[in-house]
């Protein structure tokens, strides 16, 4: 793959004929097997035809991904779906009718032949999604074709929710960026299995929540994927590798805010008389507490919305700012808390200190 400049459309419109006109070009790229990158409501995606197979190699030499490592395909309507999967049980296509669009992949048997087998990395099933975000619903649909689109980042690294992330990991390797402005969620979407039609298996959480999938069906039982499964073939990505990670060595700290707000302190100092810069990532309400080369704020302990949001571009500024060290305070594990602490985890490599 020779690309030497990577071409940026900036959309504005939200009307589908509008945002139709903005992306002719950008999907005629994906439909004749280039590599575009755009905004989802979670992160941004770097999307191929996921049924062409030197487009999908594509997306794994420009992230440098290992091949285990399935990739999710992003469609514009439940149809496409079906053209894509094998017949699904009754629940699934309730959880299509209640949560789609939007940040939940769905993990079903694959139909032969009707995708690139680099997106299932040989597996018997895929993960399936639709977007909530106007601009990618307008190119997958415009374009015609299923997308698989994994993070669009260099593999390992946070996940963009700024196009200006994409072109840092990843111009000059892909074809095109669809600028559509920050994203909203922030962490990638939440993915499931079905064991069977009354149990939901949760691989990796995301924007939708447990409490969301129990209050939608209060029937299911409702499981999260056991930790050591990623040892075999991941079913979903985010199941096995580190991802997510900043270039500085990042510990997370766990315990009393008093404890862990002296202990981050203490660590601060240590470094800094070592001469290694250091940085700290801490919730607003105790934010004024730390001193180091890099303070941020992840908002409000309050809203773990916030601090979902805003987590990936906070580690890019460390980056920016050269930090060597970085200390993240942890956050309550409820709601989409339990998706921003498995992704600090998987960011730190689970350097986790717990007080």
């Amino acid at each position: 793959m020779s690309i030497t400049k990577t071409k940026l459309w900036r959309v504005q419109a939200e009307e589908p004929q509008a945002l139709a006109s903005e992306l002719t070009e950008a999907a005629a790229l994906l439909r004749n097997g280039g590599l575009v990158a755009f905004p989802t409501e979670t992160v941004y995606g770097l999307g191929a035809d996921a049924r062409n197979t030197s487009a999908v190699q594509g997306i794994f030499t420009a992230k440098g991904r290992p091949s285990d490592n399935p990739l999710i395909v992003h469609i514009a309507h439940v149809s496409q779906a079906d053209g894509l999967v094998k017949p699904y049980p009754p629940i699934a296509e309730q959880l299509m009718e209640r949560f789609w669009p939007g940040p939940l992949t769905i993990v079903l048997p694959v139909r032969e032949g009707k995708l690139s087998t680099l997106v299932t990395a040989g597996l018997s099933t895929v993960g399936i999604r639709m977007p909530d975000h106007p601009a990618a619903l307008a190119l997958i649909e415009q374009a015609g074709c299923p997308v698989a689109a994994p993070s669009a980042n260099r593999s390992g690294r946070p996940s963009p929710t700024l196009a200006k992330h994409v072109l840092e990991d990843l111009g000059g390797s892909i074809d095109g960026i669809v600028d559509g402005g920050a994203t909203g969620v922030g962490l990638e979407s939440t993915v499931v299995e079905l064991a069977d039609d009354l149990t939901i298996r949760i691989l990796r959480p995301g924007g939708i929540t447990q409490e969301d999938l129990r209050a939608a069906f209060p029937h299911a039982v409702i499981e999260s994927a056991d930790a050591s499964e990623a040892d075999n073939a991941p079913r979903s990505p985010g199941m096995k590798y580190t991802h997510y990670a900043p270039r500085g060595e990042l510990t997370l700290v766990q315990g009393e805010p008093d404890q862990v707000t002296a202990y981050i302190r203490a660590q601060v100092a240590k470094s800094k008389n070592s001469g290694e810069s250091a940085g700290v990532l801490a919730f607003e309400e105790r934010i004024a507490s730390y001193e180091g080369d890099l303070v941020l704020s992840c908002g409000s302990e309050a809203s773990l919305e916030e601090a979902a949001h805003r987590l990936y571009a906070a580690l890019r500024e460390f980056d920016a700012a050269s930090i060597q060290r970085i200390w993240a305070e942890c956050g309550p594990e409820h709601g989409i808390g339990e998706a921003l602490m498995n992704r600090m985890a998987k960011a730190s490599g689970n350097r986790i200190v717990r007080l």
